[in-house]
C-alpha cells in the first residue's frame, strides 16, 4: 500500500446566501479554487491522475458533473478524469477517502479532492422539491415499510432529546462558535488556506454587472450574545432546542486537497503538509440521521491504535449544536480541541464542499498549532458518518 499524503489543501472564502459568490455559477468558483491550488504547488494539470468532486445538489447550475465542468472551464488538462459524487453533506469528504483509496492502491499517483455548493441558487433540497410531479420523488414508499422519513431538523431534536441536550446548551455552543471564527479571523488564521477569487458583481434581482471585485474573505461570522440567541425562536418545533443562531449556516463555496503517493511528492519536489492516516465511511440509523460522526470516530481511532486524547484538533462539523455537544459526550473529546477557529455555525456550511473546507481548516490548523493528529467528522443525511485521520509531516 502507497502512503498517502495531503500536499496542500485550499479553499474559497466562504459567501453568504445572495453575497458575494451567490450569483456565481459555481463552476468559476471551484474551477479557480483548483487551479490555484495546483499553481501554489507548481503543479501542471496533466500530472492530475484524476478529480473527484463533492456536491449535492446536482441540478440546474450544478448539473451534469460540475467537478469536470469546473475543470475543464478553467484551463484543466482534458485528460485528466473528473467524476462527482454524493454522500450528501459528506459529499466532499469522502471524495477525499476515495482519492486515497486510489492513491494507496496504486491505481493514481496523485488525485484532487474537491467540493462545491451554491445554496443561494440551489437550496438544500433543491433535487427533490417542486420538481415536476412526473421526476417523481427521492423516497419511494417501501422505504417507509422499514423506517419513518425524518428531516435532519427533525433528527438534531431527537439527538437533542437522546444526549440530554438543553436550549442552554446550544446557545452557549453557538456563541462559542462565533467567539471562535471572530478570534480566528482577527489572528490571520486562515489566510494560508484561503485562496483570493476575481467575481463579477451583481445586482440584487441577481443581474451581472460590468464589475468585478477581489473575494477573499469570509462573509458569515456575526456579532451576537447569549441574550440575543436567546431571543430566537426555534426552527424544528416550538419546544426545539436549535435556532437560526445554532444551525448550520446557508452558504456559497468550494474547497479543494490536493493528494498523492509519498513517492510522487518527493518526485516533484514537494513538502507534504500531512499524511492520512485512517479514512472511514459509516452508516448509522437513519431516523436520528446524524450520529454518524460518533461510529466514524470510533472507527477511526480503533483502527489507528489511538486514543481520544492523541487528538490535537477536531473538526467535527456543526450542522447543528446537539451534533457536536452528543458527539462530544460520548467520545469524550476535550472541547477545548473541537473546531478551534468556529465552525459551521459560524462560518457556515456549503453542503457538498464543507469536508473539504473542514480537511482545508484541519490541515492548516495543524501546521500553525504544531499539533500532531487531526480528525475531521461529518454527520449526513440518510444516516452516514464521514471520517479522515491525518497526522502533520514535521
Amino acid at each position: 500500500m502507497q502512503q498517502v499524503v495531503i500536499v496542500d489543501a485550499v479553499r474559497s472564502a466562504v459567501g453568504r446566501k445572495k453575497g458575494a459568490l451567490g450569483w456565481v455559477h459555481p463552476t468559476d468558483v471551484l474551477g479557480p479554487v483548483l487551479m490555484q491550488l495546483l499553481e501554489r504547488n507548481g503543479v501542471e494539470s496533466s500530472q492530475v491522475d484524476q478529480v473527484v468532486g463533492g456536491c449535492i445538489n446536482k441540478l440546474g447550475a450544478q448539473g451534469m458533473n460540475v467537478t469536470r465542468t469546473a475543470w475543464l472551464a478553467h484551463g484543466g488538462a482534458e485528460e485528466t478524469p473528473c467524476i462527482t459524487i454524493d454522500s450528501q453533506c459528506g459529499s466532499s469528504q469522502e471524495a477525499v477517502t476515495l482519492a486515497t483509496s486510489l492513491i494507496a492502491s496504486g491505481m493514481a499517483e496523485a488525485v484532487v479532492a474537491c467540493g462545491a455548493e451554491n445554496m443561494t441558487r440551489l437550496p438544500i433540497g433543491s433535487d427533490s422539491v417542486g420538481l415536476e410531479p412526473s421526476l417523481g420523488k427521492p423516497v419511494a414508499r417501501s422505504y417507509f415499510g422499514h423506517y419513518e422519513f425524518t428531516s435532519q431538523f427533525e433528527g438534531a431534536e431527537r439527538m437533542a432529546e437522546k444526549y440530554q441536550i438543553t436550549r442552554k446548551d446550544t446557545d452557549a455552543f453557538g456563541l462559542e462558535s462565533q467567539l471562535r471564527a471572530a478570534k480566528a479571523v482577527a489572528g490571520g488564521h486562515f489566510e494560508s488556506q484561503i485562496v483570493p477569487l476575481e467575481v463579477p458583481v451583481f445586482d440584487d434581482e441577481g443581474k451581472r454587472t460590468d464589475d468585478t471585485v477581489v473575494f477573499a474573505s469570509d462573509e458569515i461570522p456575526r456579532d451576537t450574545s447569549l441574550d440575543a440567541l436567546a431571543e430566537l425562536k426555534p426552527v424544528a418545533r416550538e419546544d426545539g432546542v436549535h435556532t437560526a443562531g445554532t444551525s448550520s449556516q446557508i452558504a456559497d463555496g468550494g474547497a479543494a486537497v490536493l493528494l498523492m503517493s509519498a513517492e510522487k511528492a518527493a518526485s516533484l519536489g514537494l513538502s507534504p503538509m500531512a499524511r492520512v492516516v485512517e479514512t472511514a465511511l459509516v452508516g448509522c440509523d437513519p431516523v436520528l440521521m446524524l450520529e454518524g460522526p460518533i461510529p466514524a470516530t470510533e472507527k477511526l481511532l480503533a483502527n489507528a491504535g489511538l486514543s481520544i486524547d492523541d487528538v490535537d484538533v477536531f473538526e467535527v462539523n456543526e450542522a447543528f449544536a446537539s451534533v457536536v455537544l452528543s458527539w462530544a459526550k460520548t467520545v469524550g473529546a476535550d472541547m477545548a480541541r473541537v473546531n478551534p477557529n468556529g465552525g459551521a455555525i459560524s462560518l457556515g456550511h456549503p453542503l457538498g464542499a464543507t469536508g473539504c473546507f473542514l480537511i482545508t481548516k484541519a490541515v492548516h490548523e495543524l501546521a500553525r498549532s504544531e499539533g500532531d493528529y487531526a480528525l475531521i467528522s461529518m454527520c449526513c443525511g440518510g444516516g452516514l458518518g464521514t471520517g479522515t485521520l491525518i497526522q502533520r509531516v514535521a
